[in-house]
């Protein structure tokens, strides 16, 4: 086993997750992501049936500003990637940037017991990986 094997999302995520309402506009939302330095959001579920979404700087990007659409006219749920594919926070490093490449995904919530206890990203794991003294 490797070193990259025994290190766990749970110890490279970053756990001070920001979820909003899906009905929130986009420059509320890039307001909200520039004030606690996040490159995504967690758009909260709807009921307890639903699912978790999720807005990228990306999102914002590709779908309001290279479409040249009004941000404060766009809303989250709009353009947020839902379902989402979620990790478990005692997978591997190595498993995750597997499962972020196959699926072509470069974020993910972290679940536990049903709720989101952080945020992993390609970012994340490269630098939790090279934390190995």
């Amino acid at each position: 086993m490797s070193e990259l094997d025994r290190v766990t999302v749970r110890q490279v995520m970053r756990e001070d997750v920001t979820e909003v309402d899906g009905g929130m506009d986009v420059m509320e939302a890039m307001r909200t992501m520039k004030r606690v330095g996040a490159t995504c959001l967690i758009v909260k579920k709807r009921h307890e049936q639903d699912e978790y979404g999720m807005v990228l700087f990306s999102d914002i990007a590709k779908q309001v500003i290279g479409k040249d659409r009004a941000p404060e006219r766009v809303n989250a749920y709009e353009i947020m990637a839902k379902p989402v594919i979620t990790v478990r926070p005692d997978m591997s490093i190595r498993h995750c940037a597997r499962l972020f490449e196959k699926f072509g995904i470069s974020h993910a919530p972290v679940l536990e017991d049903d709720k989101v206890v952080g945020v992993v990203s390609y970012y994340l794991l490269v630098l939790g990986g090279l934390d190995l003294d």
